[in-house]
């Protein structure tokens, strides 16, 4: 069994590819992947032309990211003990695979690993997917240390730990193969978005832990598929919040962190409306329709001895009342 495969999801993403794949073959250590989601634009022939040396797993429809990492890895199962996940448009840095894998490597019950994921476009502050960190509240609502909601921090090296925290970016992520398989890889329900973080709680559910190692750095792009300005995104968004929640909380704990969710939703598609955005406004009405579409799929979950939901509720009770209403913008603060 090889060490470690670097696999990255290609959909339509040539130009991507041609600039950011280069750098990560030029720093990387371990055998490189790209997993086609069955691209329209002709990225399998400008890999084949250009990037011999790089693997090809490709897929037969546009399976999204959960869908299409599922069935990509599936492939090379048995083959490598940790796959690093890795979006298309992320700057890696000399010995940032050898760092991370040695890490996680000596730490058996880290179940995935991220670094610091800062932004291409403004690299003196941290990126939106990821940052110094991920965290939930007790509603679900991921933030980040670095960025919460669209505030992002200024990297001064304050983020430069090693921590555990909630749950890793799938623009960037190590994972110990045979827990990712052993969970069945992402929900393939959510197509995109959140999947990574729906995933690592099912890892801390089961008694792994999740880290963010800040002595290794990437920047991200971050849109490059779907921009945040698209109704679908929010679509996703909402859905994927709802399905994680339904996926991870026991049925009495879900009820009541739905009635409250579906207050908020409610607020958040009125703020949509006021502000001239209508069709994000339906989407979170679709996002609760298709969740009520979706929700008896969900997978049977086996949790490890004495560990209950309950030891998973964090300090944060709302991340929105925290950022909204008390003004507290910095991680720092909250």
């Amino acid at each position: 069994m090889e060490h470690c495969a670097i696999v990255i999801l290609n959909y339509n993403g040539k130009e991507m590819l041609r600039q950011f794949l280069p750098i990560a073959i030029q720093h990387s250590s371990f055998s490189i992947f790209v997993a086609d989601n069955a691209s329209q634009d002709d990225s399998i022939d400008f890999l084949r032309t250009n990037h011999p040396e790089v693997q090809i797993l490709a897929l037969t429809q546009n399976h999204g990211f959960a869908g299409g990492y599922n069935r990509a890895l599936e492939k090379i199962e048995g083959k490598f003990a940790y796959y690093i996940l890795l979006n298309s448009d992320v700057e890696v840095t000399p010995h940032w695979d050898r760092t991370l894998i040695e890490w996680i490597s000596d730490h058996p019950h880290v179940a995935a690993v991220q670094p610091k994921i800062l932004s291409y476009t403004n690299p003196q502050y941290f990126d939106h997917a990821g940052a110094g960190g991920g965290f939930l509240d007790s509603l679900g609502y991921p933030f980040c240390r670095g960025r919460i909601f669209e505030t992002l921090e200024l990297d001064k090296g304050q983020y430069d730990d090693i921590i555990p925290v909630d749950w890793a970016s799938g623009a960037c992520m190590v994972v110990r193969a045979e827990d990712f398989h052993g969970t069945g890889g992402f929900d393939d329900r959510f197509f995109a978005h959140m999947e990574e973080i729906d995933l690592c709680w099912k890892w801390r559910l089961l008694g792994k832990d999740i880290y963010y190692h800040g002595g290794v750095e990437v920047k991200h792009v971050g849109g490059a598929t779907l921009d945040k300005s698209s109704p679908q995104k929010t679509f996703l968004n909402f859905r994927n919040s709802l399905l994680m929640l339904h996926n991870n909380l026991p049925q009495e704990k879900f009820i009541f962190r739905y009635l409250c969710r579906v207050l908020l939703d409610l607020l958040a598609a009125f703020v949509f409306f006021l502000r001239g955005n209508p069709s994000h406004a339906l989407s979170v009405f679709r996002a609760h329709q298709d969740f009520f579409r979706l929700k008896s799929k969900r997978k049977p979950l086996v949790l490890a001895p004495d560990l209950s939901n309950e030891d998973q509720e964090k300090k944060i009770k709302s991340i929105l009342w925290t950022y909204y209403i008390k003004g507290r913008k910095i991680y720092a603060d909250i």
